[in-house]
């Protein structure tokens, strides 16, 4: 079973990955926690370029070929080998994440990424995406509670130094994709408290 979740920032999707996680260890389920960009030794160096906040005239394209290079790796050290091993793969943010931000938000061509996903993910393909979906005030609000009381936060807070109007589009952009494909992607109100959204998903995956 392969896992993601999606959202704008603050939506809360740290939180409900770890108590996912935690309760699927409860039920003897081995899996991994992942994230985009960042889980490799090689994404670690992208990912410290695409979300410093100093790089603020990044190109669309430069910005999208680093999360693929990022992807690349990803899917090669951790997802493919722990979906072999008959592992569950949980992972913040992937696909999804790539068509909203690079393709709805900053106007990348679809068609374009559509024709770039089989030769980076070959069938791999998430069987489930929660989208913790939330007001963009009440998202920038936690988000920025968040950097202010960071440090490795602040140094990592290019998106959230966005306009609002660039998260209402980031929003907007999540819910359409959702409308496609409805059968994957479930959405939760995430202004719900933690306990109850984490038993949405649990309720989503195991009634």
């Amino acid at each position: 079973m392969f896992i993601t979740f999606e959202g704008i920032e603050g939506s809360g999707k740290t939180t409900q990955i770890k108590r996912l996680a935690k309760a699927l260890k409860e039920r003897g389920i081995p899996c991994l926690v992942t994230r985009e960009p960042g889980a490799t030794k090689i994404g670690l160096q992208i990912r410290a370029i695409l979300l410093d906040r100093k790089n603020n005239k990044m190109d669309p394209l430069a910005e999208l070929f680093l999360y693929l290079a990022d992807r690349c790796q990803h899917m090669r050290e951790k997802i493919s080998p722990a979906l072999a091993q008959g592992r569950w793969v949980i992972s913040d943010r992937f696909w999804d994440a790539t068509v909203v931000y690079q393709g709805l938000t900053r106007g990348l061509n679809l068609k374009f990424l559509n024709q770039l996903r089989p030769k980076i993910l070959g069938s791999v393909w998430p069987d489930k995406t929660f989208l913790l979906d939330l007001p963009v005030s009440i998202g920038l609000g936690r988000a920025w509670e968040r950097i202010n009381n960071s440090e490795a936060s602040r140094k990592e807070s290019r998106f959230e130094k966005e306009a609002e109007a660039f998260h209402q589009k980031i929003r907007l952009g999540y819910l359409n994709l959702s409308l496609k494909e409805p059968n994957r992607i479930v959405v939760i109100d995430a202004t719900h408290s933690p306990d109850q959204i984490h038993k949405k998903i649990l309720k989503n995956l195991f009634d």
